[in-house]
């Protein structure tokens, strides 16, 4: 335990709580630098989302009108890429597992490669300050796209990604229609990961997580609907991934105050704090230490555990 960091939180001292070592291991790249950089990038505003989005197709209609056709090439990608590893530099983070979706390889010209190589010069520039963990990242609706399908074992292949994910709305495909991906990305040593049970049920987690032989969940949150799935994830110590502002602003959750995170942390399940998306949630890392803090759902020494217990898994 870090009496500094405990009295950072008691004492509201935002630089406090930065100054601490912190992991963010649920991070989009395309999303993950704050909106203000973009329009900074950009010579304009974009308009804000709304405080409350109806669930992720709200989240993903801003996103497709308001964000995506100004970074959705090379050079906004690159930039965003760039951006976000400096605002988690600011913000203490010193682990950050940042998705890159497959579809960002389409943006190069000339294949793959340069997509690769890209994220290795990322990865070195920034190594003596934060350790970037590349992920390699498909969204459900592209399960069934026999390129972008390709691109993925390409990409597990070369060796660079360290881990993956699969993201999108659960009903897009099952698990089962990506088991051959995630078989071959768990021979080659990359941990596993999905998305699942932010809006659906407690049973959906258990069985992407024993379908697909996942190490970690991005998000999981619904697991507190089931005492018995909460005790699986507890003895098998799958992690779960959370984002707090995330939950609320998606409603999957209604405010900070109520977030499961305080049910799973008593059930003994593994959790970690973290962004999903900078661009549209406006919370780092330390913030979100804050939030919960401050909202009464966890004690200072309880977020501390988390901080320090967040590093053990990598």
């Amino acid at each position: 335990m870090h009496k500094d960091f405990v009295q950072a939180l008691s004492n509201d001292d935002i630089e406090g709580i930065k100054s601490y070592p912190k992991t963010d291991v649920h991070s989009h790249v395309m999303l993950s630098t704050r909106r203000q950089n973009v329009e900074r990038w950009l010579g304009h505003s974009l308009a804000k989302p709304a405080s409350k989005m109806d669930g992720l197709e709200g989240m993903l209609t801003y996103v497709g009108k308001i964000l995506i056709p100004h970074i959705r090439n090379q050079h906004g990608f690159e930039f965003v890429a760039d951006s976000a590893v400096n605002d988690a530099i600011l913000d203490g983070v010193v682990v950050l597992e940042m998705s890159f979706d497959i579809r960002i390889a389409e943006y190069y010209a000339d294949g793959p490669c340069p997509f690769y190589t890209y994220i290795q010069t990322l990865v070195e520039e920034y190594r003596p300050q934060i350790d970037v963990r590349p992920e390699l990242g498909l969204s459900r609706k592209c399960a069934d796209d026999a390129n972008l399908v390709n691109l993925m074992y390409h990409a597990i292949e070369s060796g660079l990604f360290q881990s993956i994910d699969l993201y999108s709305h659960q009903d897009a495909c099952q698990p089962e229609a990506v088991k051959p991906l995630y078989t071959e990305a768990g021979e080659r040593g990359m941990k596993l990961k999905a998305h699942v049970g932010e809006f659906g049920g407690a049973e959906e987690i258990r069985r992407t997580v024993e379908v697909l032989g996942l190490d970690e969940v991005q998000h999981g949150i619904a697991a507190i609907e089931s005492e018995e799935v909460m005790k699986w994830l507890a003895e098998n110590k799958i992690q779960l991934n959370v984002c707090p502002t995330s939950n609320v602003m998606l409603s999957a959750v209604h405010d900070i105050a109520s977030h499961p995170i305080r049910v799973l942390f008593d059930n003994g399940v593994p959790v970690t704090i973290n962004t999903d998306d900078l661009m549209i949630f406006d919370q780092t890392v330390s913030d979100e230490y804050r939030n919960l803090y401050q909202a009464g759902v966890l004690s200072a020494e309880e977020l501390d555990s988390i901080r320090i217990a967040s590093f053990r898994s990598l």
